[in-house]
């Protein structure tokens, strides 16, 4: 599975496992597994507000974009994410905001 992420200015976040092609957001699962080869599942089709493009297969692996919330202050990382391929798993997301550092600490 290949995950690419759209930034979007948002308080909401949520918690993201893969297990095969079944992603679990928020505890509720999405099972991409009865997609075929070359075939695309319309973002329209998924009762997901998370979702940010139709879901594809293409030689064999899954391609979706989320949408990735972030704070005010949040990181390059954030703001400029790469896709990625996780593992089964809990997915790490990129920084919701960067550490802020008081003023008076950074003099």
């Amino acid at each position: 599975m290949r995950l690419s992420f759209s930034p979007v200015r948002q308080d909401d976040q949520y918690e993201l496992v893969k297990i095969g092609d079944t992603l679990t957001l928020n505890g509720e699962a999405f099972d991409f597994s009865p997609i075929p080869e070359e075939a695309t599942l319309p973002r329209a089709a998924v009762d997901c507000d998370w979702l940010a493009s139709d879901v594809e297969r293409v030689d064999g692996v899954l391609h979706l974009t989320l949408k990735l919330p972030h704070g005010p202050h949040a990181p390059k990382e954030t703001l400029f994410p790469a896709p990625i391929e996780p593992a089964d798993g809990k997915i790490t997301l990129p920084p919701f905001n960067a550490a802020v550092v008081p003023k008076e600490a950074a003099e």
